[in-house]
């Protein structure tokens, strides 16, 4: 262990008061989060909608540049994802 390991974790230790892990990554907040209900709508509207096709839409109406996994990952949080049957089945 190198001495700025062990200075981080009393110092972890003073500010939380505890040596549990701080929680990593996004917290849940993105810029696509205040579109979210417009999103759901649209789906809702539309049906069966693709991310490129909701890409297309934060574009044109919202003036938005946005990636379309990034989409993917909202509408997941939102439960509006499913998969598509194949033309066999």
């Amino acid at each position: 262990m190198s001495i700025k390991f062990v200075n981080d974790m009393v110092k972890l230790k003073r500010e939380t008061g505890s040596l549990s892990a701080k929680r990593q990554g996004n917290p849940g907040f993105g810029k696509l989060t205040p579109y979210a209900d417009w999103i759901r709508s649209k789906v809702e509207e539309k049906g069966e909608i693709t991310l490129d096709e909701l890409v297309a839409l934060l574009a044109n109406e919202k003036q938005m540049t946005v990636h379309r996994s990034s989409v993917g990952r909202l509408l997941h949080r939102l439960g509006l994802t499913h998969k598509k049957r194949s033309a066999s089945a």
